[in-house]
């Protein structure tokens, strides 16, 4: 008699990851300086709980924490608080990009954010 053994993976049960989940990438276009890239990282964990990061490629900076986000569909918004960043957009219908208002301190800048994985 043959016995297949089966390999033990966590399984999660909950629904699919929202389409909020993945790696975002974007151009900050401040105007007389020059326009910078902005690549947001978001994951969710096991219980549900949104988290993520900031890059920015053109300065050499990566892993800056977002220390607030929330996503409830199709309106997205995070902080980052050391940095005083904060975000406010909305998801396209086919969940392919984000549109939305881009603060930093007193400044406000608009900022298209694409899916790019």
């Amino acid at each position: 008699m043959l016995i297949l053994g089966m390999a033990c993976f966590p399984v999660r049960l909950s629904a699919a990851d929202p389409p909020i989940v993945g790696v975002w990438e974007g151009i900050l276009d401040p105007g007389a300086q020059p326009k910078q890239r902005v690549v947001v990282h978001i994951s969710q964990s096991q219980d549900g709980i949104l988290s993520g990061t900031i890059d920015y490629p053109d300065q050499d900076t990566s892993g800056n924490v977002i220390t607030a986000i929330t996503y409830k569909e199709p309106a997205l918004h995070f902080e980052c608080e050391p940095a005083l960043v904060s975000y406010d957009g909305a998801m396209n219908k086919d969940n392919s990009e984000i549109s939305g208002k881009w603060k930093k301190g007193g400044t406000s800048m608009t900022l298209v954010l694409r899916r790019s994985h």
